[in-house]
């Protein structure tokens, strides 16, 4: 099994886990999409496969080939093997997404929280710049979801402080996609 992930979510964002062998990577035939599960009470991130799309990320090394706390964290998923594009070249990887037929929209009961989606930001810019910000925006699926303003008070476990430009950032990508945020 190969010893590296990778990662296109919150994962991305460097301050959310203590992967220090990464690199910026493309991963070709997959697009993102925001579901929920009976696992968790909110919406969060997935990936599908798409064989027009390539979405940007991180690949990192799990060390020793240790998976257990990785497999923690994304409880829910399954890993897939696959392959990604970095600064080393291909190399195989694994991608964690929602079985098949085990994801629903998200709904009203089960929204997307703004600051999970601002983690997630803060580090496409930290990775991509804003580029690789408005890429993650049109790379990704299900933006009609219902998203919760929780930025005064984040729900988001790894939740990070960002600048009023990277506010402003997300702000403006959730605007462009149609998306709205409510209380």
């Amino acid at each position: 099994m190969s010893p590296f992930f990778f990662g296109y979510g919150s994962l991305v964002n460097r301050a959310t886990h203590g992967y220090g062998e990464a690199e910026p990577a493309q991963l070709a035939g997959w697009r993102r999409v925001w579901v929920h599960t009976a696992v968790r009470p909110l919406a969060y991130l997935s990936v599908e496969r798409d064989a027009d799309c390539t979405i940007q990320g991180l690949i990192a090394h799990v060390p020793g080939g240790d998976w257990a706390a990785l497999d923690v964290r994304e409880h829910g998923y399954g890993r897939h093997l696959a392959e990604a594009a970095g600064a080393g070249g291909n190399r195989p990887i694994q991608v964690y997404a929602v079985p098949k037929g085990q994801a629903g929209a998200p709904a009203t009961a089960h929204p997307i929280l703004l600051s999970y989606i601002d983690v997630v930001i803060q580090g496409f810019l930290r990775e991509f710049g804003t580029a690789g910000a408005d890429d993650f925006f049109a790379t990704t699926h299900g933006w009609d979801a219902p998203i919760l303003d929780d930025r005064a008070k984040p729900q988001y476990p790894r939740a990070q402080v960002l600048s009023r430009a990277e506010q402003a950032l997300v702000d403006a990508g959730l605007a462009s996609v149609g998306a709205v945020v409510g209380k």
